[in-house]
């Protein structure tokens, strides 16, 4: 999918319009604060994937008045990180977000680094969270692509109403020829087009009539034609699935300081074949340790 500006000019006229209405309609969300810091905006990146805003929002600040640093962090069992994670679901993010607070302790001082090759060398770090941390936390000018982005991208520019499946260089491509070169400009327009998507530009139902680039969006342009390219693989229900076995688990070792037994694990679910394989996948993850007495959080 193409998705370079025409003319040249489109990209400036873009940025201009997202940036200014940012400034005036974004989400007062805590990691936006002045002053939230380095360590929240990752914390907060960790919690965001695959989570809804509205469920991050009291978790992280119950976990930043806990641990308000790496160094808090990193002092205490990666169990106790795990217990905190709760209910936001993939409970790994907690155990790889223990394991990067314990590196930016003991590599970086415990400052968290700016550098994008330091952050991705941190567990659990990927391309898009050392970007946004870099970006949000530094100012550093990284186009940053989320999902939000990259639709808004292919909409606004592309003039396709989904985007195409992730594509690492292509997605960053067409977000550097958005880019303003000012390092402030491109800071906030990373922001702005990320929340243009989640509020607006939504993959269902899109608000085009509040929409402040809608007189350069192409797919609006070319009367919202039907995507017609490799659609993302709808992800499996929850009811019933090994992840909700999995939750069921990890929820009887949060609820306890002490060994989950075989046999109360056993009552968990009834299919004792998807419970088993449920089981040995946290076991996988290094989230289920076997002990003498059968199974603990990680210690």
């Amino acid at each position: 999918m193409n998705v370079t500006p025409s003319p040249p000019v489109k990209a400036a006229s873009v940025s201009a319009a997202l940036n200014a209405w940012f400034v005036a309609n974004a989400r007062d969300l805590p990691w936006r604060r002045d002053g939230f810091g380095a360590w929240g905006i990752l914390v907060s990146e960790f919690m965001l994937q695959q989570t809804p805003v509205n469920r991050v929002i009291p978790r992280l600040e119950e976990w930043l008045a806990r641990w308000p640093t790496p160094a808090a962090l990193a002092a205490v069992p990666p169990s106790e990180a795990v217990r905190a994670w709760s209910s936001l679901g993939y409970p790994r993010r907690a155990l790889w977000l223990h394991a990067a607070a314990v590196q930016i302790t003991e590599l970086h001082g415990g400052v968290v680094p700016s550098d994008l090759d330091e952050l991705l060398a941190l567990t659990g770090i990927g391309d898009y969270t050392a970007r946004a941390v870099a970006a949000f936390a530094y100012g550093h000018r990284h186009p940053v692509v989320d999902t939000n982005t990259r639709r808004v991208i292919a909409r606004a520019i592309a003039g396709a109403g989904e985007p195409s499946p992730p594509s690492r260089g292509r997605d960053l491509d067409a977000m550097s020829q958005l880019l303003p070169q000012s390092v402030q400009e491109a800071a906030l327009f990373n922001a702005a087009i990320m929340e243009l998507g989640a509020v607006v530009c939504t993959s269902r139902s899109p608000h085009c009539e509040l929409c402040p680039i809608r007189n350069e969006c192409a797919w609006r342009a070319a009367d919202y034609p039907e995507y017609t390219g490799t659609r993302k693989t709808v992800q499996k229900k929850f009811e019933g699935s090994d992840r909700q076995v999995r939750g069921l688990i990890m929820a009887e070792l949060r609820s306890t300081h002490r060994a989950v037994t075989d046999a109360e694990i056993g009552t968990l679910w009834p299919d004792p074949a998807q419970l088993q394989r449920a089981l040995a996948s946290l076991r996988a993850d290094g989230l289920a340790i076997l002990v003498q007495d059968g199974y603990t959080l990680p210690e």
